[in-house]
């Protein structure tokens, strides 16, 4: 049963609806005149019944999440909210993807089917019609406007979170949070979801913190997915069936086993491949190696060009091929073009170089040179391709559309490509099985295996898809056996409380209302589920313990010394598992609580957590206008005047030293241009020590050491220097330099925004004067740096 969640509700509950259960009652009657029977008669499709049934629970006024495969169909449900959101009078849609790129492909999508001035964009980079009745938006745009109570709310209707799994996110998944727990109850969701395991759980949450919320699962996948392993010798079924042809799912097909075998220096047959498979196969060959036995000849390397040649050769393009690399994504198109790989006809070329010449045309000839969009069409004309966040923004979006209307064949892509950007393949391949996580190479999740071959096969294009696994000797039968048969992954919380969200709701709400809300978080959800599991287990314990200490009772001798010994065991135990339960209960509240005391020492906020009087000071209210994870040491820098003696170039490369993020933790410290910005930089280094001493004290997460790695290169830009020369700087291919840009700009913009706060605030009388210059100074940097190439690629 579905009900209205309250603080009463012991064990709230929501309505779970799987695709098995709900095609009873899935026709419309066709009677009523439904907004859902005028929706379905525009479609080119009928409805599956997971989208009827979501469907229909919207239209009677539900949120509902959705979980469901990829490529099977969810966006529709999105689609029925935006025409439900249409029909109403003055109502509002938001839109909300992960990622610009989504959010830009949506808009795109969303103004071709309701006209450009029913559709806005909001992503940082591009404020477009932000008042219009549909808007698309990232995650943490809408959370900005929740936090600053934006009027751009008002009329609100409906809110879709697009691929809501990232709530996972261990660096943005919060964001998801705070917009759940945040959003007026008024505002319907359409959370959309991946296939993951406890999607009960996260129904039970979100109807718990936001009432009437349906779980509409469906495990159906409209276009069945077949698993292959690409050998030197063939591509091969992963599972067969009784005859040993291609299935679905089934047995392993022996030919595996015996190849992982000889791999491995086994003597063939299916049990013994079994036996190394859950040995974990790399265990066989180091004993095989520390017996000082023979060397294992290994398999040869499968190239990329074998790759090409083989989907081409099955039928299987266009393919995406996942390589965990952007460096190795660049190297194989080259490769391909080494090898001579062509897939495309003269026609297809023809429209190629029409394609890509519409954006290279736009460039200027020094930018077209550095940029090598000469190698870049070459790759392109034979039907290959890299896209990687290394690249322009532009140049993936002309690789996305050429891949779509299928005249690209092939792409070789890093994983992101995986979170929803509509690039419908016939066939996935992943070239291995494990990747580098930034300190060591890592296998992949089941959840990552299953987001990646989820592209393959797409509704309306493809009747099946095809995932590739490139077989090498570090292959593991077993494993991908596993990895191919487990198609879901649970969704684990990674909320905390920090100091922007603590001014934030301590700015609308009483010390106790924040920090009861923040105890609502799916994080303190699932703890408390676990303890619940836990003290089960305690209970048992208990028990087993009277049954010890009566048995010892009775006992004598060196029976009961035995039976003393037990109890005292499982005693210690018992009390360490109750310490663990009373620490885990109300973890996310007292980490607020740890926050607060923090923040009221260094004066963000006033008043006494005892009585719960707490708010927020005027440097607060600065602090609430700065995102990200060192929004307190930017909030000091401008509250101490840290950064005294800086020009407009030298507070880009300032702001740039504190949003970038080495990829490698080795890469060299760099000090950045020198100068004023030197000493600067050592305040601020100075300062975050300070903080970091301090986070530590009151048991807080820390942010990382700022680092100046780019900053020279940025100081360079904002003076006008060539894309060239900043490139050449910064080691940093086009694509990544225009990121850190992007996100330059974006605390720039912060800044400004934090500043003015001083102009209206009575209590920064004193710094008026002195922020509001900083604030016009941040304007003048941004305007530096938001220019050529970086400007270019703000609407991409």
């Amino acid at each position: 049963m579905t009900h209205e969640a309250s603080p009463a509700d012991s064990a709230p509950d929501s309505t779970l609806a799987s695709t098995a259960d709900s095609s009873a009652d899935s026709s419309p009657d066709s009677s009523l005149d439904t907004a859902l029977a005028h929706f379905e008669s525009k479609l080119a499709y009928p409805l599956d019944p997971f989208q009827r049934n979501a469907c229909e629970r919207l239209e009677a006024g539900r949120s509902v999440l959705v979980a469901a495969p990829t490529g099977s169909g969810k966006t529709t449900v999105a689609e029925f909210a935006v025409y439900l959101a249409r029909r109403e009078s003055n109502a509002k849609i938001f839109y909300t993807a992960p990622i610009k790129a989504l959010s830009n492909q949506k808009f795109h999508e969303l103004c071709a089917e309701y006209g450009e001035d029913e559709v806005g964009l909001l992503t940082g980079d591009v404020n477009l019609r932000g008042d219009a009745p549909i808007v698309v938006m990232t995650t943490e745009v809408l959370r900005n406007m929740i936090y600053a109570a934006s009027p751009t709310l008002t009329d609100l209707a409906f809110v879709v979170l697009d691929e809501v799994h990232y709530l996972g996110d261990r660096f943005r998944g919060a964001v998801w949070e705070e917009i759940i727990l945040h959003l007026p109850r008024t505002v319907r969701l359409v959370s959309l979801s991946a296939t993951v395991s406890n999607a009960e759980e996260f129904g039970d949450w979100m109807h718990a913190v936001r009432g009437e919320t349906d779980v509409v699962l469906s495990e159906h996948r409209p276009v069945p997915l077949y698993q292959h392993v690409l050998t030197t010798k063939a591509l091969m079924p992963l599972f067969v069936d009784r005859e040993g042809e291609l299935a679905r799912a089934g047995k392993v097909n022996p030919e595996l086993w015996m190849l992982g075998n000889r791999g491995r220096g086994g003597r063939g047959g299916r049990d013994s491949g079994r036996d190394g498979g859950r040995d974990g196969g790399r265990n066989s060959r180091d004993r095989g190696r520390s017996r000082g036995g023979p060397p294992q000849r290994r398999t040869s390397r499968i190239s990329r060009g074998d790759i090409a040649r083989a989907l081409d050769e099955t039928q299987l393009l266009p393919a995406i091929v996942f390589i965990f690399s952007r460096n190795g994504c660049d190297q194989a198109v080259r490769q391909c073009m080494y090898e001579g790989i062509a897939l495309t006809t003269r026609e297809e070329r023809e429209e190629i170089r029409r394609v890509a010449h519409r954006l290279v045309d736009s460039l200027s000839e020094e930018d077209r040179r550095v940029l090598e969009t000469r190698e870049w069409i070459a790759g392109l004309e034979r039907g290959v391709a890299a896209h990687h966040a290394g690249l322009l923004p532009a140049f993936k979006a002309v690789v996305e559309e050429l891949f779509q209307r299928r005249l690209v064949k092939l792409v070789f892509a890093t994983e992101t490509l995986a979170l929803g950007i509509n690039m419908p393949a016939r066939a996935v391949v992943i070239e291995r099985l494990d990747k580098f996580n930034g300190e060591q190479r890592v296998p992949l999740t089941s959840g990552e295996f299953t987001q990646l071959t989820g592209r393959a096969g797409r509704r309306g294009i493809d009747v099946e898809g095809h995932s590739v696994v490139v077989w090498s000797d570090s292959v593991d039968v077993e494993d991908l056996s596993q990895l191919a048969g487990t198609r879901s992954f649970p969704v684990k919380s990674t909320f905390r409380p920090t100091a922007n969200m603590a001014v934030n709701l301590l700015q609308r709400l009483s010390y106790s209302q924040a920090r009861d809300t923040l105890e609502l978080s799916f994080a303190q959800f699932q703890a408390d589920r676990a303890v619940v599991d836990q003290a089960r287990e305690l209970q048992a314990a208990q028990s087993s313990l009277q049954g010890y200490e009566k048995a010892a009772a009775r006992a004598q001798g060196s029976d009961k010394k035995r039976w003393d010994d037990r109890a005292r065991k499982l005693r210690r135990q018992l009390e360490r598992g109750r310490r663990q339960v009373a620490n885990r209960t109300g973890t996310i509240a007292r980490t607020f609580e740890r926050v607060v005391e923090e923040l009221l020492e260094l004066g963000y906020l006033v008043g006494d957590t005892r009585d719960g009087g707490v708010e927020v000071a005027p440097y607060g209210e600065m602090l609430r206008r700065i995102y990200g994870e060192r929004d307190l040491l930017i909030a000091e820098c401008l509250r101490h005047d840290l950064w005294r003696g800086l020009d407009a170039n030298g507070l880009a490369a300032m702001c740039c030293a504190l949003t970038y993020e080495p990829r490698r933790d080795d890469e060299a410290v760099d000090r950045g241009p020198g100068g004023k910005f030197g000493q600067a930089f050592d305040r601020v280094l100075d300062r975050w020590v300070e903080l970091d001493d301090l986070a530590e004290h009151y048991r807080l997460p820390r942010a990382d050491m700022p680092h100046a790695g780019l900053a020279a290169a940025m100081y360079d830009w904002s003076k006008g220097s060539t894309l060239e020369k900043v490139l050449e700087t910064s080691g940093l291919g086009a694509g990544d330099f225009v990121r850190w840009t992007k996100q330059t700009i974006d605390l720039l913009d912060q800044v400004s925004q934090a500043c003015d706060v001083a102009v209206y605030h009575d209590g920064l009388s004193d710094d008026a004067v002195r922020l509001s210059v900083l604030g016009a100074l941040a304007r003048d940097a941004k305007r530096s740096i938001k220019r050529g190439i970086v400007e270019a690629s703000s609407s991409s």
